[in-house]
């Protein structure tokens, strides 16, 4: 097991790189005129925040990644690490399927600017790349003896054997879903990044105690690049982290879950994504249904705290408090399971 400073070092590298390239970032964004373009079905409020730079997720992808290398680099030169190589395998895995997914969040981002407008690539072009994405994702960790076909049931710590394929076609679903859940928490300044935190968290921790050191590592690189981004990000916001961003933070938390091999360990941490994903559900077949009400007064449901009085602050901290809580009780259920 890796000294726990590790972790710490890796979030120390990853805050200090984010905020150090973050004013730069943002004026080579304001420069190429990356700015974010507003639903005008969306708050009227928001409407102040038109051409606010966006793409930022580049920041803490960058702090990120130097931080795992850097501490990677490091752990190369101990006997520990060079005696166990395995480690790397799952370390690039998941920063991969992260590097991806922010890839597919770009080209949206980009197809949006370059149509000066709030939509991108269509949904089921986003669809098949992530499909994609999340499919080659699972089969290295298959390959590499990260999977193992054993779904762990928090709660009733139950474990369930799988065949490959009928895992593989679920696994896909939660990527997948995981990835679209995190891209709909980012809608007001800080959200994303802020209830992200304490899931990394949580995934270095528990990845600590697994001895899976590409988990720690990767998940305290996490942490300190989003915090390094909220110097930025939170409100009032002077950057936007994107698709590019929101992608990345979608595939690097469904990541995280499958290295580890507790993948619906994602429904405890994950709660306040989900129920962003459910609001947006629920209003869609809500109004079909009555033809034309509506179940909340906006959908993804912190618009609908929005409408209701609530500041965006507010929200934020309340959703994050309310993940942190949640992040507490996967962490008992997790302990339990040992």
């Amino acid at each position: 097991m890796a000294p726990i400073w590790i972790p710490v070092l890796a979030a120390v590298i990853g805050f200090v790189v984010t905020a150090a390239i973050g004013k730069p970032v943002i004026h080579w964004l304001r420069k190429m005129k990356f700015g974010q373009k507003i639903l005008e079905i969306g708050p009227k409020w928001h409407m102040n925040k038109q051409n606010i730079p966006t793409m930022g997720g580049f920041m803490f992808m960058i702090g990120i990644t130097v931080s795992m290398l850097a501490v990677c680099a490091y752990l190369l030169q101990t006997e520990r690490a060079n005696a166990q190589l395995g480690w790397l395998a799952v370390y690039f895995s998941v920063l991969l399927i992260a590097l991806a997914y922010g890839l597919v969040g770009m080209i949206d981002d980009w197809a949006k600017i370059k149509k000066k407008q709030n939509a991108g690539l269509t949904p089921m072009q986003k669809l098949l790349l992530q499909i994609v994405v999340a499919a080659v994702f699972l089969s290295l960790l298959r390959l590499n003896g990260g999977l193992t076909g054993r779904l762990w049931i928090p709660g009733v710590n139950v474990t369930v054997m799988l065949p490959w394929v009928a895992y593989l076609a679920l696994a896909i679903v939660v990527v997948v879903g995981c990835d679209n859940a995190v891209n709909l928490t980012d809608g007001i300044d800080g959200l994303a990044a802020s209830v992200t935190v304490p899931v990394g968290v949580f995934f270095a921790a528990a990845g600590y105690v697994q001895g899976n050191l590409g988990v720690t590592v990767f998940a305290g690189a996490l942490v300190g690049g989003l915090l390094g981004f909220l110097i930025f990000n939170f409100n009032p916001a002077k950057v936007f982290m994107g698709d590019t961003g929101s992608l990345f933070l979608g595939g690097a938390v469904a990541g995280m879950a499958f290295a580890c091999d507790m993948p619906l360990i994602l429904i405890p941490v994950g709660l306040v994504y989900i129920v962003e994903t459910l609001s947006v559900m629920l209003q869609v077949t809500y109004f079909k249904v009555t033809h034309g009400k509506r179940l909340f007064k906006m959908a993804p449901i912190h618009h609908h705290f929005e409408m209701c009085g609530w500041s965006e602050r507010k929200i934020v901290g309340v959703f994050t408090l309310i993940t942190i809580v949640m992040c507490i009780l996967a962490w008992m259920l997790f302990r339990s399971a040992l």
